[in-house]
């Protein structure tokens, strides 16, 4: 099974930055896609952003020129670079992977325990 841990959330004016980090670790096969969804209050859980294992990219049309999504898959770790982060941006942000646990297995989903992302003067 795989743990998801964030990190790096904060308190940020409007125009200001902030890294998110989420480390990966526990058993499993491999990792395909890891991605950031962001849930603000009343509001439905979203996507901002998803990466293949390969680097392929996918952004919420929110954020795009805004945010950058990579990986290290050498450290089973994805980080969310924002930029220009604006009020409406405030949510808690939770990481996603999904992973086989063995090389027969279907692929599953596994979710961190989120980071509160607060845009605020």
């Amino acid at each position: 099974q795989v743990q998801l841990v964030e990190s790096g959330g904060g308190l940020v004016q409007p125009g200001g930055s902030l890294r998110l980090s989420c480390a990966a670790s526990g058993s499993f096969f491999s990792i395909n896609a890891m991605g950031w969804y962001r849930q603000a209050p009343g509001k439905q859980r979203e996507l901002v952003a998803t990466i293949t294992s390969g680097g392929s990219t996918n952004y919420a049309d929110s954020v795009k020129g805004r945010f950058t999504i990579s990986r290290d898959n050498a450290k089973n770790t994805v980080y969310l670079q924002m930029s220009s982060l604006k009020p409406e941006d405030t949510a808690v942000y939770y990481c996603n992977a999904d992973y086989r646990p063995t090389w027969y297995s279907n692929w599953l989903g596994s979710w961190g325990q989120g980071t509160q992302v607060t845009v605020s003067t």
